[in-house]
């Protein structure tokens, strides 16, 4: 019962998240990407590497959001360190879509 709780949890989650833009994008990108992945046969490692690299960026737009609610709960007001936090927590959800996109043109474009 407690397990099935927690998963109940977990599903509130997602419908919370899938109500903000930036992670309603990468679930868009994420889909286009498995499209173009079946469509160029990627093979076994292929999708596992991919897979990953995805499922980390939509895990850190996740924590992102999560860290952006409690600085909003912390104060509404303007505040220096609290712009601080949320411009490097975005800036970390940036890199890894970067990368995960320079990933992805590797696996997409090789010969």
């Amino acid at each position: 019962m407690k397990l099935l709780k927690s998963f109940n949890f977990s599903i509130n989650g997602i419908k919370l998240l899938l109500k903000e833009q930036n992670f309603v994008i990468h679930i868009i990108a994420l889909f286009a990407v498995i499209f173009l992945a079946i469509y160029l046969e990627l093979n076994y490692l292929e999708w596992i590497v991919l897979l990953l690299t995805c499922g980390f960026v939509i895990s850190l737009e996740a924590m992102n959001t999560a860290i952006e609610k409690i600085c909003d709960l912390i104060s509404k007001e303007k505040n220096k360190e609290i712009k601080t936090i949320k411009d490097i927590s975005a800036a970390s959800v940036l890199i890894q879509a970067l990368i995960s996109i320079a990933i992805s043109i590797l696996l997409f474009c090789k010969m």
